[in-house]
């Protein structure tokens, strides 16, 4: 299997898709009405431009990745973000998550023009990947510069399914960026940021939701952290949940124990008798391991995975159902989280 077949998994290609993601649905953004009991605050809504690229074309592959620098130079920066749901302000497990930004310079990959001179065929600063059970994403990213006009930010798209995304902005508190800057103008040259949170015209509702910390580590490094909520519902962790049926052939739940310790079960049922594995994929979507189950009849199965016996540590994996018939291939892919 190539990375494109284990995409299809993912929903981000081909199988499955009820819209294309250009026709996809976007929220609106928060509002004061919109709190819950628990606080939860519907992220606003900001522009996906001037600069997006859609990450569902041929070269996907790419862009499934924890480390998006590529090969930008600067401050390194671990992006953590967790995504919730509004119904009742847990986390949501299988969603993807798209960051892009641009490097120290202030310039994006993949655009070459009057108002962003790089090259139309870097990657650098894109990449997406899946929230876990407690509804996070990790990535590894190059701090972003600034360019006129706007404060220093980085774009997200939060694909619940294929009918809904939420699209957003996040940006950082002004003398903490500044500080980065001035202890990094060596890489920073343009230096301070002189955009305001007033004068910025994209972050219209001000950036109370949207300001991710940010915190100096001793390798110079910095990390950062933004709670996400989104319309939606999510879950507690470690429940047993079905999704529907893909392509009228099968349903998978989520593994259990989630998260696990060496030893998980993935739960399936077949609505057509199959030949059936289960394959391991790494955050960056290269092939673990592979459990081939063979032919197996319509009906209620379950998938043991143990990671000693397949000699992988304990980790975050995407688990890839494939399931084979006389109707064709169907594969659904999910996380499964390992116990911190």
């Amino acid at each position: 299997m190539n990375r494109s077949e284990f995409l299809k998994g993912l929903g981000i290609i081909g199988a499955g898709a009820v819209l294309p993601f250009n026709a996809v649905k976007t929220f609106a953004g928060e509002t004061e009405a919109g709190k819950t009991a628990a606080t939860c605050v519907l992220i606003p809504s900001e522009t996906e431009g001037p600069f997006p690229l859609d990450l569902t074309t041929t070269n996907a592959a790419t862009y499934f990745r924890q480390d998006v620098r590529g090969d930008r130079t600067g401050v390194p920066l671990h992006l953590k973000m967790k995504i919730t749901g509004m119904a009742n302000c847990l986390p949501m497990s299988n969603v993807r998550v798209n960051i892009w930004a641009c490097d120290k310079d202030g310039i994006y990959s993949g655009y070459n023009n009057a108002m962003n001179a790089g090259s139309t065929t870097a990657t650098y600063q894109r990449g997406y990947q899946m929230t876990d059970s407690n509804g996070e994403v990790d990535f590894t990213a190059i701090f972003p510069g600034w360019y006129s006009g706007r404060l220093c930010h980085i774009h997200f798209q939060v694909f619940v399914s294929s009918v809904y995304k939420a699209v957003s902005q996040l940006t950082f508190d002004i003398t903490a960026k500044n500080a980065l800057y001035a202890a990094n103008a060596s890489l920073y040259t343009k230096g301070a940021d002189p955009m305001t949170m007033a004068a910025d015209n994209v972050f219209s509702d001000g950036t109370t939701y949207q300001t991710a910390t940010l915190t100096a580590n001793t390798d110079g490094s910095y990390s950062s952290y933004l709670e996400v909520t989104i319309n939606g519902t999510g879950a507690s962790t470690g429940i047993r949940e079905y999704e529907g049926e893909t392509g009228g052939q099968f349903k998978m739940g989520q593994n259990f124990p989630n998260p696990y310790t060496g030893i998980t079960t993935i739960p399936f049922t077949l609505n057509t008798a199959s030949q059936v594995k289960v394959e391991l994929f790494d955050i960056n979507a290269r092939k673990m391991a592979v459990i081939n189950k063979g032919f197996l009849t319509a009906g209620d199965h379950t998938i043991v995975v143990d990671t000693r016996d397949l000699n992988l540590p304990t980790a975050n994996y995407l688990y890839q159902l494939d399931v084979t018939n006389d109707n064709g291939t169907f594969r659904q892919a999910k996380m499964m989280t390992a116990e911190r």
